[in-house]
Formats: C-alpha cells, sequence, structure tokens
C-alpha cells in the first residue's frame, strides 16, 4: 500500500514541488494551504508522515504539530522552515515534531528523515501491540492475573500455543492448572475441535486403560459393546491427563507409546488406530520426586515435557490477589442478584495477610461465602484468618521483599546519576511518554554491570523500578493511595498488591 503523506504550506509552489517529488517516490499526498485545511485532513485520514511549514497565514506551525498530534498522537511531524533559530527547533520538538528542517531543502535529506519518521511510527505501533497483547494485561484467554509471573507464563503460551508440543503445567492445588491448559488449547489450531479432559486420580485403576484407549466388544466381562476411548474422542483436538503422576505405572509405557507412535489399541483389539491430539498434562505434585518414588516413568516425563508451565502459588503473586477477588466479586453479585457490592480496606488487607493454601480456589470459594453472607453493600470482613501466626506456614513470608538494582545504595531521583534529570522539574507531557521512559530505561541499563561481572546472574530490575515508582508516588502523595493509584494510573486494589508485594509502609 501507498505511504500518505499531508503537506502544509501557504506558498503554492512549494506546495507542488513537495507533492511532485514524494508521487515520484510512490507517496500519495494531500496539500493544504493553511492550518484549517490541514486540520480538517487530519481529523478525516490517516497519514504516515505530516510535513508542516513554520509560518501558516492562520496559525503557527508550532501550535498546527499540537493540534495534529492531539489528533493523531503516533503520526510523525516534520516541520520546514527559514527560520532556522535554535529556539525554533526547541519549540517544534517540544510540541511534538520529529525533527526541524530549514530551507532551502535538500529533497534526499529529507526523504531519508520522512523513512526514519515513518519506521518510528511502526515500531511505536508493533510495541503498543505487542504491549497490549501481553505486558499490560490483566487478563488472557480467561487468566485473571497482571503480575510479572503471569505475564512470564502469558507469553510461554503465546509463543507456544500454535505448536503441536507437549506441555506439562505444575502448581499446586487450586493455582488453576485447568485455567491454563484451556488457554492453551482455545489459543491453537485444534481450538475448533474437541477438548478432552481426565482426571487421572478420578478413575478407578482397573478402568482407567479402558477409558482412555477404548476397547472392544467381549473384551473383558461388561465389554457388552465397542467403546470409544478419550483419545479417541480427542482425535484433531487436545487431551488434558490432570494428575499425571496418578496414573498407573503399568499403563504408561501404553501412553508412551502412543506419544511416540502416533497410535494405540483398543483394549481387547489387535488392530492400531492412527492418533492426532495435542497432549497438555498437569499435577500438583513435584514430578522429579514422583520419579524418585517409582510413579512416574522418567522416559515418560521426558516425553509429556516438551514445555513446562510452573505456576506460581498465589501467596507469591499477592498483586493478582485484589485482581481476582473483584473479577469473583462481579461474578457472584450477578449470580446471586447482590448488586453494588465492594471490599473495604480491611477486606483487603485481610487478603493480602493471607496465606491462601488452597490458592485461586480457596480465594473463590470466600468470595463467593463473603456476598452470600454479607448484608450492606460493603464487605467489611471475610470470613478467613487474621493471625500471622496462623496464616504463614513454616520458614515461609507472605510478603516479596523488594530486589534492589545491582550496585544500588540510594532511593530516588540521586541513584541515577550526573546528567539523568530532565527538562528540570517540568513535568511531560502524553506527547513526551515514550521518550522519557526509553531514557529511564537507557539510564538504568548503563547502570546495569556486564553479565560476565555477576556470572549472569540477574535480579529483577522490573521489580526494583516497581518498588521504587510506587514508593515516589505514596510520598509524594502522603501516603494517599487514592490519589497515589490515580496518579500511576492503576485501579486501586491493584496498587494495594503491589504496596504489599514489595512490603512499603505508607
Amino acid at each position: 500500500m501507498k505511504k500518505v503523506a499531508l503537506v502544509i504550506d501557504d506558498d503554492v509552489a512549494t506546495l507542488e514541488l513537495m507533492q511532485y517529488q514524494l508521487e515520484s517516490k510512490g507517496f500519495s499526498v494531500f496539500t493544504a494551504e493553511n492550518g484549517k485545511t490541514g486540520e480538517k485532513f487530519v481529523k478525516e485520514n490517516e497519514f504516515d508522515i505530516i510535513l508542516t511549514d513554520l509560518n501558516l497565514p492562520d496559525i503557527s506551525g508550532i501550535e498546527m504539530v499540537g493540534i495534529c498530534k492531539g489528533i493523531a498522537p503516533e503520526t510523525e511531524i516534520i516541520m520546514i522552515t527559514g527560520d532556522g533559530s535554535a529556539t525554533r527547533a526547541v519549540e517544534a520538538t517540544k510540541a511534538g515534531a520529529f525533527y526541524y528542517v530549514e530551507k532551502p531543502i535538500n529533497f534526499d535529506e529529507l526523504l531519508v528523515l520522512i523513512e526514519k519518521a515513518i519506521e518510528r511510527k511502526s515500531q511505536a505501533a508493533e510495541i503498543r501491540e505487542l504491549r497490549g497483547k501481553l505486558t499490560s494485561v490483566d487478563s488472557y484467554q480467561g487468566i485473571i492475573g497482571g503480575s510479572s509471573a503471569m505475564q512470564d507464563i502469558y507469553e510461554i503460551i503465546e509463543n507456544v500455543a500454535e505448536s503441536d508440543a507437549n506441555i506439562l503445567v505444575l502448581g499446586e492445588s487450586g493455582t488453576g492448572k485447568e485455567v491454563i491448559a484451556n488457554a492453551i488449547h482455545y489459543k491453537s489450531n485444534r481450538s475448533k475441535r474437541p477438548f478432552v479432559k481426565v482426571n487421572c486420580s478420578a478413575l478407578p485403576k482397573e478402568l482407567i486403560e479402558s477409558q482412555l484407549f477404548g476397547h472392544v466388544k467381549g473384551a473383558f466381562t461388561g465389554a457388552n459393546t465397542n467403546k470409544l476411548g478419550l483419545i479417541g474422542k480427542a482425535e484433531g483436538g487436545s487431551l488434558l491427563l490432570d494428575e499425571i503422576g496418578e496414573m498407573p505405572p503399568e499403563l504408561q509405557p501404553k501412553l508412551l507409546r502412543v506419544l511416540q507412535e502416533k497410535s494405540y489399541y483398543k483394549v481387547g483389539s489387535e488392530t492400531a488406530i492412527d492418533s492426532d491430539f495435542r497432549l497438555i498434562s498437569a499435577t500438583n505434585r513435584d514430578p522429579l520426586e514422583s520419579i524418585r518414588e517409582g510413579n512416574l516413568r522418567e522416559d515418560l516425563y521426558y516425553r509429556i515435557n516438551t514445555i513446562e508451565i510452573r505456576i506460581p502459588p498465589l501467596r507469591q503473586r499477592s498483586d493478582d490477589i485484589p485482581m481476582l477477588a473483584e473479577h469473583f466479586l462481579e461474578i457472584y453479585s450477578d449470580k446471586y442478584n447482590k448488586k453494588n457490592k465492594s471490599f473495604s480496606k480491611t477486606a483487603y488487607e485481610q487478603m493480602l495477610n493471607y496465606h491462601w493454601r488452597g490458592n485461586v480456589r480457596e480465594l473463590k470459594h470466600v468470595i463467593e461465602r463473603a456476598v452470600l453472607m454479607t448484608k450492606k453493600n460493603e464487605i467489611g470482613k471475610l470470613n478467613i484468618p487474621d493471625s500471622a501466626e496462623t496464616n504463614h506456614l513454616p520458614g515461609e513470608t507472605n510478603s516479596v521483599s523488594r530486589t534492589p538494582l545491582s550496585g544500588e545504595e540510594k532511593t530516588g531521583s540521586e541513584s541515577l546519576g550526573p546528567g539523568s534529570t530532565f527538562a528540570g522539574s517540568e513535568e511531560f507531557s502524553a506527547n513526551d511518554e515514550t521518550e522519557f521512559f526509553e531514557k529511564i530505561g537507557d539510564i538504568v541499563i548503563e547502570k546495569m554491570p556486564g553479565i560476565d561481572k555477576d556470572n549472569g546472574k540477574r535480579k529483577d530490575v522490573f521489580s526494583s523500578l516497581e518498588y521504587g515508582v510506587v514508593k515516589a508516588a505514596l510520598e509524594k502523595t502522603n501516603g494517599n493511595k487514592r490519589a497515589a493509584a490515580k496518579l500511576l494510573g492503576l485501579y486501586r486494589p491493584r496498587l494495594y498488591g503491589m504496596i504489599k508485594r514489595h512490603d512499603i509502609e505508607s
């Protein structure tokens, strides 16, 4: 598709020349002789690049840049003028212009700038799309959680879902292993085919082989008809084997053979049947321990564990607790027709201080009970223990302490080092945010030691940055969490989770 350019200039000869030169390079060109016409075009069309003169008959080029950025913030703008003063150049870039070009124009040089501006716009769109998919989401394919641990899981799913790689999902009971499995299947190319689930610990051991592979009539007492097994039912789709470590050891070699040979036999039959399914396995036990105990074959473990996803327990991702609580509150308020329910500060503190041995499942049940039992709109206190002694397992802590940056000794802006201030104490506009945070990123990375200096072991930089930003916001608002959340653009319960995770005292 042709790139689209807008040229704004009151000199008709300049407009015609720019239009001719740009069209010769494959651009589709709009021209405007004043700011009002240019503004109308920007409102009605999407442009890859805008070129505007500094001196327009009805408005200054500086104001024109601001208007265009307000309408189309992602479109880059190049200012063209005969005024070569440095002050004007600074004003243009502060207003949001990509670059400032003096007349007479060297078109070849201008074309290079235009290509760079368009590339920057494209890169910004790609970054925004990626962040929208992964790094800024509070939910993904039915999974609720915005913590860094969950973002990592979302990225794994995004990368592997469309493959046929076998997945092993590990996590304590109640962490949501089946929800993760659902996300993998429904994100995959097999999403329109069956998703068959079986809990290996819930099936009688004498029947699990027949359930899994199916049987033919007369294969054993009670086999009065042919039966299609779960593998057959999952044809073309996915098969979830939950609690894989509970599968009888004598059945595991047969499953291994199915995965290796892509075929299986019904019980009582000698005819091989081709299989086509994607295997997702799950367990709440340490698979290596199950191997040592003889409950899981080592060769099967390596076959089912092409990709491993470990779901952290809820106590290790406390930022997700308020999000999950609000999600369940909405579900059960609708289910039981109890509208306008909300949590008090005490309820949030209870949730964040509790150990949640039952993980998300336990939280879900607590919220359901609260919705049913609380007559007032505000849920003041949850029916869960408050005592720290009862909430923590031996040797464990409910808060996640902050990890400082390597070599960090100070907090605040002085720790960034010389030359790290940004335009003094001036506030920056939305148009400056991307560049501002890019500079912050440059400074952080510059301060980090080389990988060879710490043998490749790296602390969580994002955790440290999060701590610093949240702490600064609370200090600026004198500990007012509502104001701090608004300042940071956060949902207030999510801020509570961050405060708890980093053990920040207001």
